[in-house]
């Protein structure tokens, strides 16, 4: 069993599966149009600032519209935009029960994520298996700032009390948990393996995660 006294998860591609073109391909099977909205949408900096809390979701989605190549992948940008929190996110199977058997054993377990506004105040509870299992959650939005950002880091240790050296940093991408550790979290890249986190954790199979 893991000495971290608490457990802290980045939501997308860690505790939920995300998968950009969801949305857009409910809307159109047109590889070109899933492309295009994919790079319009997804991988704008619009996006970047809506998980940063910085720019309200009507302005943003007029900029990424302004830039779409035909009507026909406006309507998908527009689809896309408004619909993206009902099919892209779905939870990562096997998480729901890691989550649980870490709570049963003692561990406090927390969410630090870059997530926009739109899935504050609760709404983002939909998209997980045990969402009422967490005694802290931390979103970007809300206070303005995003990981790798040294502050989003020290802002959640003092938002709940807690000790660097206690906790341990879960996220998909090297360069959030490095920035975690610079921060004297420990950290751990998630690749999608539930079973090989568990053996990390010290936490065998639970019934549930098989």
């Amino acid at each position: 069993m893991t000495g971290y006294k608490n457990i802290a998860f980045d939501m997308g591609r860690v505790l939920a599966d995300y998968n950009a073109d969801n949305a857009t391909r409910k809307y159109t099977s047109d590889p070109d149009v899933i492309r295009e909205v994919n790079l319009l949408v997804y991988h704008s900096g619009e996006w970047i600032m809506l998980d940063a809390g910085l720019i309200r979701e009507d302005d943003a989605l007029e900029k990424m519209l302004s830039r779409a190549s035909s009507d026909e992948v406006r309507s998908a940008v527009r689809f896309s935009f408004q619909n993206w929190d009902r099919y892209n996110l779905t939870p990562h199977p096997g998480m729901g029960a890691l989550v649980r058997d870490l709570r049963e054993a003692g561990k406090k377990t927390y969410i630090l994520s870059n997530v926009s506004v739109r899935l504050d105040h609760g709404k983002w509870k939909s998209h997980l298996e045990t969402p009422d299992l967490f005694d802290g959650v931390f979103l970007s939005a809300p206070h303005k700032v995003l990981k790798p950002q040294r502050q989003i880091y020290e802002m959640f240790l003092e938002e709940f009390h807690l000790n660097p050296q206690d906790c341990l940093f879960i996220d998909d991408l090297q360069r959030n948990v490095d920035a975690a550790r610079s921060c004297g979290l420990g950290g751990y890249v998630f690749d999608g393996d539930v079973r090989k986190l568990r053996d990390f954790l010290g936490m065998a199979d639970s019934v549930q995660a098989l």
